[in-house]
């Protein structure tokens, strides 16, 4: 057997249903499932059981101990050559498998017309989309995690910013390296991110697989998406701490843009004292000069952000969306980011104590 899948879930029966459901239309099917439920209140049992008999599924209950470990809990029982990591809120497209197996084969050209085994290859990831059938939220909230205009360029796709490390919603390792790594970190974020540095770190190049993507439903509302880019704000200074020198400049766009966001509302709010409070024309003049020099650099962004998701999505109602996405992403991402580089660089705390709430229950 060549491809391992291995998944883990938590609580989320439906999701792990549409998942199994795609990875039934695929058009290259060696391949195993594994399911990996990481002490999970509301089980996905009666769902694999349901596509046992089409599938090679394979379903396994433990204690929760977080997605990285359940992955590594899987990967130890795996079968394949190559394990691929995927999370249950993805969608594969019908192509995937064959997508992927082809990245992974070299092609004959005439220059090469007898091309030696990509060895190299050891690591991939591919890019996610929002599936026609999502709602308007999800939609806009794969925008803004997808968008150049945010933090997209840095994530992985064809217009990166940086480096490309596979995320933990799409990738793939060959068994004997994941092994040979000893898999996930006990990281509370960025595990997946840890281990992509890792793999680098070991003398591997991971490759990005542009045709192998996946639909990626993420959170289905902002205040869990708020969350969620929290905690990646917070792994990043995390892993800088791991991993010195992988802080680049771009990581540090969402503070910035907190930062600056923040200013401007101050200002907006010095704005309406001044223009409030004023005795004479001149101060309403200062006031009101204030409001606006604060406003207008929030609605330039907020127009860019809703005409390029409307265009790309082709509709007016994911295109506003969008904005409250944006801001979202960026903010939650830079006030994580916040937190994070105050507890650990200016009160010294390691990377558990600073965080000590349970991250998984």
């Amino acid at each position: 057997m060549k491809y391992s899948i291995v998944v883990p879930v938590f609580n989320r029966p439906d999701e792990v249903s549409e998942l199994l459901e795609s990875l039934c239309l695929q058009t290259l099917a060696d391949f195993e499932v594994i399911i990996v439920e990481d002490g999970s209140k509301v089980t996905c049992k009666d769902v694999c059981n349901k596509y046992a008999g089409i599938l090679d599924l394979h379903y396994y209950y433990k204690e929760n101990s977080g997605p990285g470990q359940s992955r590594n809990y899987g990967a130890e029982r795996a079968g394949g050559e190559y394990v691929i990591i995927l999370d249950s809120d993805v969608v594969l497209p019908p192509g995937y498998m064959e997508a992927t197996d082809k990245s992974l084969t070299p092609h004959p050209s005439p220059l090469t017309p007898h091309p030696s085994p990509l060895k190299t290859v050891v690591a991939w990831g591919g890019p996610d989309a929002a599936h026609p059938s999502f709602t308007p939220v999800q939609k806009a909230i794969s925008y803004a995690m997808t968008s150049f205009f945010t933090t997209g360029g840095i994530r992985g796709g064809k217009a990166k910013l940086d480096k490309f490390y596979p995320r933990s919603f799409n990738m793939g390792i060959r068994r004997d390296v994941y092994t040979a790594l000893g898999g996930f970190s006990k990281m509370r974020f960025g595990e997946d991110i840890d281990f992509s540095y890792r793999i680098v770190e070991a003398g591997h190049k991971p490759m990005l697989f542009p045709e192998a993507w996946v639909w990626h439903k993420r959170r289905t509302d902002f205040r869990k998406f708020f969350r969620q880019v929290y905690n990646s704000g917070i792994a990043r200074i995390n892993l800088e701490k791991r991993h010195p020198g992988t802080l680049k400049l771009v990581h540090l766009l969402p503070m910035v843009f907190t930062v600056g966001v923040l200013a401007l509302l101050l200002l907006f709010v010095a704005g309406i004292a001044t223009f409030l409070l004023g005795s004479d024309h001149m101060n309403r003049s200062i006031g009101f000069a204030l409001c606006s020099l604060s406003l207008l650099p929030l609605l330039l962004y907020s127009v860019i952000i809703c005409i390029d998701s409307s265009f790309k999505n082709r509709s007016l109602l994911v295109g506003l969306l969008s904005i409250p996405a944006a801001f979202t992403q960026l903010m939650g991402y830079g006030m994580g980011f916040i937190e994070s580089w105050w507890k650990r660089c200016v009160l010294g705390k390691d990377e558990f104590t600073a965080f000590e709430k349970t991250f998984y229950k």
